[in-house]
């Protein structure tokens, strides 16, 4: 057995556990908010994020899918495929061990910062400060303030107008008549236009602006036209106080946690597979190619790998964003969510490097900050933006370590 078959099947094995430490952190991210405000329940979410990002990885995912994840190094710059090989397995190893560490203290990080840290490590290492784009990880750094803060301006004055215009008034179920089916038109658009820009399978239908916005307004009027029927039907039987409106703001929570978990699993999946991809790729024709074809079994399996990271670790950073830094209602969950989804959509389409995980923590704080700083615990705040500011670093100095010793035991 060759060196290259060798680390094919260590790396198989690595993107496995990479993908199960995404699901069992970044991707309890997706329904942390539904199940801090109650809309389900742990059991609930662990099926339902399990099964979603399955289904979004295998069906939506990339089939080509950037192996140097972010551009954070130029591959050119580093003549012998095997050095990248085992630079890539290093990788996968060290940013799976970070956020293994992060997901046992139950404090959630970014998986896609933590590859980009451990590429970083060993780019360096193997070719200088030349190969590594430090613009681009000004960028990431930049990432950091920017995610959070723009989740937590979004959610912080969607659960304002919630609470102007529906709490603050006499009658809560006629407000809530009135306002809960602009939100979810506004919801729909916001899904839509994530669908045609954030996931592979939207990009590849290849329609213009014109015929994505006329698909998104048609699908505001219908999504509008039935919830001002389906909202009227369900209020017909509440109490008109503060319970009916968290009753209807909880099914409205649920569908966007839900849309959450498709998306991540379309998306992230490639944080796991496409270093692996690349191990693939040099072992089986010996060169490097800055893309590569990504086998469906590697999509399947880092599906797999998330649902089950999901199902046995999911529930520690659920209890943290979800619990432990604000307390959260279904009014409040909802506007999470939308935060969250609103920032990830937006920073995506402006080419900048953002974390899922950061503008859903950011979010959190905006609703929390709506009722009164003392209303967010800090100390847990705190030491979550400790964990964020080390990710980079310490994935980067241990895949220098990993790398290190890989080379003089294997090349």
């Amino acid at each position: 057995m060759s060196i290259y078959d060798v680390f094919l099947f260590l790396s198989l094995g690595a993107g496995v556990m990479m993908a199960f430490n995404l699901g069992a952190n970044d991707v309890a991210n997706s329904m942390a908010s539904a199940v801090g405000a109650r809309a389900i329940t742990v059991k609930q979410a662990v099926y339902i994020a399990g099964i979603l990002n399955l289904f979004g990885a295998v069906f939506l995912g990339s089939n080509v899918a950037a192996t140097i994840q972010k551009g954070i190094i130029n591959p050119e710059m580093i003549a012998d495929p095997k050095v990248l090989m085992v630079g890539m397995f290093a990788a996968l190893v060290s940013a799976g061990l970070w956020v293994l560490v992060a997901t046992l203290t139950a404090l959630p990080v970014s998986s896609t910062h933590s590859i980009v840290g451990s590429i970083l490590g060993f780019g360096f290492v193997a070719g200088g400060p030349d190969v590594v784009n430090w613009w681009k990880m000004g960028g990431i750094v930049l990432s950091w303030v920017i995610s959070p803060f723009f989740g937590c301006l979004v959610s912080y004055l969607v659960f304002t107008h919630i609470r102007r215009f529906i709490f603050y008034k006499e009658n809560f179920l006629r407000q809530t008549r009135r306002w809960a089916p602009f939100w979810m038109a506004v919801t729909a658009a916001l899904l839509a236009m994530s669908f045609f820009y954030k996931t592979p399978f939207g990009k590849g239908l290849h329609l213009g602006w014109h015929g994505k916005l006329g698909i998104t307004l048609a699908l505001c009027a219908l999504v509008w036209g039935w919830g001002s029927w389906f909202i009227g039907r369900m209020t017909a039987g509440l109490d008109d106080g503060p319970e009916g409106v968290e009753a209807v703001f909880r099914n409205l929570q649920v569908g966007t946690s839900c849309y959450v978990a498709v998306s991540q699993g379309a998306n992230d999946v490639a944080n796991a597979v496409g270093p692996v991809a690349a191990v693939y790729l040099i072992a089986r024709q010996h060169v490097f190619a800055p893309k590569a074809d990504i086998p469906l079994f590697l999509l399947v399996l880092g599906g797999l790998g998330i649902a089950v990271g999901i199902a046995l670790l999911g529930h520690k950073v659920m209890s943290t964003v979800g619990e432990k830094i604000t307390t959260l209602t279904n009014t409040r969950g909802f506007a999470v969510d939308f935060g969250a989804a609103t920032t990830v959509l937006l920073a995506s389409n402006l080419g900048m490097p953002v974390s899922t995980t950061h503008a859903a923590v950011g979010s959190v704080v905006g609703v929390g900050i709506a009722r009164g700083f003392g209303a967010v615990d800090f100390r847990v705040l705190g030491k979550i933006v400790l964990y964020w500011v080390l990710t980079v670093p310490i994935a980067a100095f241990s895949c220098i370590i990993i790398f290190q010793l890989l080379k003089w035991f294997a090349l």
